[in-house]
This record gives structure tokens, sequence and C-alpha cells, in this order.
């Protein structure tokens, strides 16, 4: 199945009460927990087959560079696509798109940046040139394995 997938980061806060007891008084005291949930545009092709996982794996690790986190693979943007921002920015190049293969799906995140640094007005959400090209690069993955989706 090949999911298109569009979603918002949310910051959710949550105040929780806290009781103690104490034998001289009861005090109630408020503490405050922050949970963030991220959430990113991504386009997801997932149900992928045990054999399927594994030569994906493989053809990721040959290919293309990993981060530091397992299953997460750096793909360099054509630099043809790029914005007129993303191409004056030269000290932020290259740009990339992160993948992120897991056993039972593989995802493409939509977000364009640089691994230079961690903020700059040249990352963002892709373009949809940048998105048609995305997919069509995921695509081309399955195709040239012969992985039918």
């Amino acid at each position: 199945m090949v999911l298109l997938q569009f979603s918002w980061r949310r910051t959710i806060i949550f105040n929780i009460l806290s009781w103690w007891y104490d034998s001289k008084y009861t005090t109630c005291a408020a503490q405050q927990t922050v949970i963030t949930v991220f959430y990113m545009k991504q386009y997801v092709i997932d149900e992928l087959r045990p054999k399927d996982y594994e030569t994906i794996k493989a053809y990721m690790e040959e290919n293309f560079s990993s981060s530091k986190v397992a299953g997460i693979y750096w793909i360099p943007l054509d630099q043809k696509i790029l914005t007129k921002v993303q191409a004056e920015h030269t000290n932020c190049q290259p740009f990339y798109f992160a993948v992120d293969l897991e056993q039972n799906h593989m995802s493409f995140e939509l977000l364009v940046r640089t691994i230079n640094r961690v903020r700059c007005s040249c990352m963002g959400y892709a373009t949809k040139k940048q998105r048609n090209w995305i997919i069509e690069f995921a695509d081309l993955i399955f195709e040239k394995l012969e992985i039918k989706i």
C-alpha cells in the first residue's frame, strides 16, 4: 500500500496534579509535563515483506550514506531542482531528504534539509517539483529492485 501522508507538528502540554501527604499537612503541587509530538510530511510505502525489506536494506546501504540512527538514510537532492534560495546557499549544500526504512514500511520525508546546519531559510518542505522528484525516486527504487507494490 502506498500512502502520501501530510501531518503537522504539535506540542501538547499536560498539567498533572501530584499530591503528597505529610502527617502534619497535605500539599498539592502542580507539575507541568511537556510532550512534543512531531509529524512529518512523508511518502510512505507500507506492508513490506521481510524479503523485500532485506533487498531494500542491502540496496540502500550499498548506494547511500546512512545516519547514526539505524534505518535512516540521507539521499542527496538533484541540483537541477533546487529552489533559488537553496541554490544561493552554497555553504549549506548539498541538500538531502531522509529515508526511514523499517521492517514493514519505508518513509520518504518531504523535508529538504542540509546536514551542515540545524536551521536555515533554505531548509523546508519540498516544493511541488522536488516532491514529485522524491516520489519518482522512491518508485524507481522499487522498480529497479523488481519489488511489486
